[in-house]
């Protein structure tokens, strides 16, 4: 997380922004993402055996998420936490609040955070 913090001071990121950046301070593009994982799996064989990609990432943080605090709390770690479609009735009655969130990215991470 501290070199995340740096890199975000470093390109100047805005804090409710997009978080990687290049060197001027643009966000990367999706295609930037699809080369650094092609470039890890390159160096990392299993990266390339197993698919990783960022969105498998968001997959499998998100169902760790889900399993260990639950539906909400998964839906609100997402950014779903407004109920949009027909996700069921369910959905309507369950919400996260902002300290749940930060204490399940405390807990993945293993550092505390200020909103836990």
């Amino acid at each position: 997380m501290t070199h995340l913090q740096h890199h975000a001071r470093e390109r100047h990121a805005p804090p409710d922004g997009q978080l990687l950046r290049y060197s001027d301070g643009r966000p990367i593009t999706a295609r930037r993402y699809d080369h650094l994982w092609h470039r890890i799996g390159r160096h990392l064989s299993w990266v390339s055996a197993q698919g990783i990609s960022t969105h498998w990432l968001r997959h499998t943080t998100l169902t760790w998420v889900e399993r260990n605090f639950g539906y909400a709390i998964a839906r609100a770690y997402a950014g779903h936490a407004e109920t949009t479609g027909d996700a069921g009735t369910t959905t309507t009655y369950v919400r996260a609040s902002l300290t749940e969130v930060a204490a399940a990215l405390a807990a993945l991470t293993g550092e505390a955070h200020p909103c836990a």
